[in-house]
């Protein structure tokens, strides 16, 4: 494993001064741009920018001084250049995709530095798998800094995971090269009741002085929410409206702003800036989740400033929103961020501040990408087959491990249904009145209610968990199972039919892993993702098609929620309310409990 190596800003020093000084020749200029600096929030007509070692050596209305017979020439003629976009918090494993092919697919949309936090795979091979998504990122030609996963088990107790992360791992990976904080801290009541384990992780992040990422999906904004605070989280995602936004920064924590596949949250929260008018420096914009077909189809972050503008955001505020804000906050305000001296030279070329076409992206000061088309090799890890190895049944799974007995004598039985919420995180915890036949509780199509079974994948233990799940609306004979199930990457498998049930959560035992869908006994589509059941190694536009044909699969199943694939891998995700599924039951994320999936019986 060979690490993409950058010189330091100090190992640079004495050639950018030479090349500022008109001593020496630049390795490139761009001439005669726009330079929006994120710094003073301006617009400077006719500059020019000379690079030297993959950083800035100068910036100003002539760098002809920089110029030498063998200096790489790039004519802005008049566009705007603006730093390399960064995305604050996100997970590669989302995208389907390994952290090379996910570069490969993000370097043409702009983006040049990602914060990571790979705690998808940490669930399923533990500090192991961490090293190796850190490692596989160390090689890529942008930046890709890794946050040490915080919460595998998310919720200790309510979740069994592949691996569990201790204070131990995190101590050591803060002397890994690319380790740049903590992720997100998603045991948010480990937090507020003084976890020793919670707080012992975040000590030794503080020690290694580095920064500490939030997770607190409450509406709670009393003394749990400022007993978080006070815990160390540096920064949270999980805020849905303006209230949260604002009560974050109020309490020196930055708000993550987030456009995913699935998460529309800039809109609700980016007014506490636009109409409130507060300070935009404490603000960040990020992803959190993108899958490949939104990467290929729409963009990255490019996306997700367009987004802001169209909201009302003035666009030099928003793309500070996008680089120098999420720069500063992981304390690298003098390495990215900016189009300044000594930091890293990743600029993008643009026609239009609005729009944001990205027309050109230089990372490191070599052209990456022109003209959406990706021009660099971005380097695979071998991965090892137990990687690739990870999907353990035990036994095949027949009809009847996916049947709900009711209690002796029902005819009619309440059960606690999970309640799926398009574009949003959080989940609804229902009640449906549902009949009983033969002992077995029935779904019902007239009311929205299908089956939801969590598989266990991890140890071959044989094991499944049953409930019920409203709002994707599937008609006929169908099931749909994932072993992308956040977080701790079971299998989830949501169906009408026990027999297509079975069928499905088999099929992915044999592939190694990945997404499929079954109707009326045949497989009519399959995401394969064979490294460790979440990823692909295979190019975006690969796994996107792929993707898309799973997309239309659930609609040809009767499926019209946008983005439903990324509600379906969330069901299992027992820290964010109200209602989820886990290995040992259905879980009252509310009350951090377990609870029943049969209520009451008539």
């Amino acid at each position: 494993m060979e690490h993409n190596e950058l010189k330091t800003w100090a190992e640079s020093a004495p050639r950018l001064i030479n090349v500022a000084a008109g001593r020496d020749a630049a390795d490139l200029v761009i001439k005669s741009g726009q330079w929006v600096n994120v710094h003073t929030r301006e617009i400077l007509a006719d500059h020019d920018i000379a690079i030297a070692e993959g950083r800035i050596a100068y910036v100003g209305p002539d760098a002809s001084h920089c110029i030498g017979e063998n200096t790489e020439i790039i004519e802005a003629n008049g566009r705007f250049m603006i730093p390399g976009l960064c995305d604050g918090h996100m997970h590669i494993e989302s995208g389907m995709l390994t952290p090379a092919e996910f570069a490969r697919a993000v370097i043409p949309q702009g983006t040049t530095t990602m914060f990571t936090d790979p705690h998808e795979i940490a669930n399923v091979l533990g500090l192991e798998g961490v090293r190796m998504m850190h490692d596989e990122a160390m090689m890529q030609p942008v930046n890709i800094f890794t946050q040490m996963p915080s919460c595998a088990p998310s919720a200790p107790g309510l979740e069994t995971t592949g691996f569990e992360i201790t204070p131990q791992d995190v101590q050591d990976a803060m002397s890994w090269p690319g380790i740049i904080g903590l992720g997100e801290m998603m045991n948010f009541p480990g937090v507020i009741n003084a976890d020793p384990k919670m707080l012992a992780e975040m000590a030794a992040t503080q020690a290694a002085g580095k920064t500490i990422g939030g997770h607190y999906a409450s509406p709670d904004l009393g003394p749990n929410f400022h007993a978080y605070a006070a815990g160390g989280p540096a920064d949270d995602h999980e805020g849905t409206c303006e209230a949260d936004a604002i009560m974050r920064v109020r309490q020196g924590m930055r708000s993550m702003m987030r456009l995913g596949s699935a998460w529309y949250d800039v809109k609700t929260q980016i007014t506490a800036v636009t109409e409130k008018g507060l300070d935009p420096r404490n603000f960040i914009l990020c992803t959190d989740d993108c899958h490949s077909g939104t990467l290929v189809n729409d963009g990255h972050m490019n996306r997700v400033v367009r987004h802001a503008i169209a909201c009302g955001c003035d666009p030099v505020i928003a793309l500070q929103m996008a680089t120098l804000n999420t720069a500063t906050h992981f304390g690298l305000e003098r390495e990215l961020g900016s189009i300044t001296p000594g930091r890293r030279a990743d600029v993008i070329l643009t026609s239009d501040l609005t729009s944001l076409p990205i027309e050109h992206v230089i990372a490191r000061g070599v052209t990456v990408a022109k003209g959406g088309e990706c021009l660099v090799d971005c380097p695979h890890y071998i991965w090892p087959d137990k990687a690739r190895q990870t999907v353990n049944l035990g036994t095949a799974r027949t009809p009847q491990d996916f049947v709900v007995t009711a209690p002796d004598g029902a005819n009619m039985v309440t059960a606690n249904v999970i309640g799926v919420v398009e574009n949003q995180a959080p989940t609804k915890a229902l009640k449906a009145q549902l009949s009983v036949s033969d002992g077995t509780v029935q779904m019902d199509a007239d009311q929205d209610v299908c089956q939801i079974a969590l598989v266990e994948r991890h140890r071959a233990l044989g094991t499944t968990v049953n409930g019920f799940v409203s709002g994707f609306n599937y008609q006929g004979r169908m099931a749909m199972a994932s072993t992308v199930a956040h977080d701790s990457h079971h299998m989830i498998v949501v169906g009408t039919s026990h027999e297509d049930m079975a069928l499905a959560a088999n099929r992915l035992g044999d592939v190694g892993g990945g997404v499929t869908v079954f109707k009326d006994g045949q497989e009519i589509a399959l995401v394969e993702l064979p490294i460790a059941g979440l990823m692909s190694d295979e190019p975006a536009k690969t796994v996107s098609s792929k993707a898309q044909k799973m997309v239309e699969a659930m609609e040809a199943c009767g499926c019209s929620l946008n983005n439903a694939y990324m509600q379906h891998s969330l069901l299992a995700l027992v820290v964010i309310p109200e209602l989820r599924i886990s290995d040992l039951g259905l879980v009252d994320v509310t009350k951090f409990e377990m609870t029943s999936v049969i209520e009451a019986a008539q």
